[in-house]
């Protein structure tokens, strides 16, 4: 099973999120089967396989939340190397290839934001920038190609 990194914050949220479904979208979901099933001939009501199948697609939902809770590896952010990209870093790279600047941080999951550069530590991008230093240069494969950063800056919060 690979550790899933996550602070412990995103792994509140994720678990908060876990519950919510489980408490409150499951219940919803099996009061409108019910509801359908009493309408009579379930061969033909819509409704009832409607309800059915978002019920179906919800379990799945928070077994696949429920998975990554359990995989979960709890890291603290200020006790990760500063002088290098880890967890929790924003980097300010260049994009070699574009000449344009980007900053990314590394975050784990429940945390990610792909719009506002928040990238998880799992994906090709981070694992591609983890363990460089400033004036490195990561190769990362990406489904066109490759990506050449090289890193100009790291940062943390903490």
């Amino acid at each position: 099973m690979q550790r899933v990194p996550m602070t412990q914050e995103g792994y509140d949220k994720l678990k908060s999120e876990v519950e919510r479904l489980e408490q409150i979208e499951m219940p919803a979901i099996a009061e409108k089967i019910a509801q359908a099933r009493s309408e009579g001939d379930l061969s033909e009501n819509a409704e009832y396989h409607g309800q059915r199948e978002a019920q179906g697609l919800l379990q799945a939902r928070i077994n696949q939340m429920r998975a990554k809770l359990a995989s979960a590896v709890i890291v603290d952010p200020t006790k990760v190397p500063k002088d290098e990209v880890a967890f929790g870093a924003t980097v300010t790279v260049l994009d070699m290839d574009l000449d344009e600047t980007e900053k990314i941080t590394l975050v784990g999951q429940g945390d990610e934001d792909y719009d506002k550069g928040r990238y998880l530590i799992t994906s090709p991008i981070g694992q591609g920038l983890l363990g460089k230093k400033i004036g490195d240069v990561a190769t990362i494969p990406v489904p066109k190609g490759k990506i050449n950063f090289k890193v100009l800056d790291i940062q943390y919060e903490i």
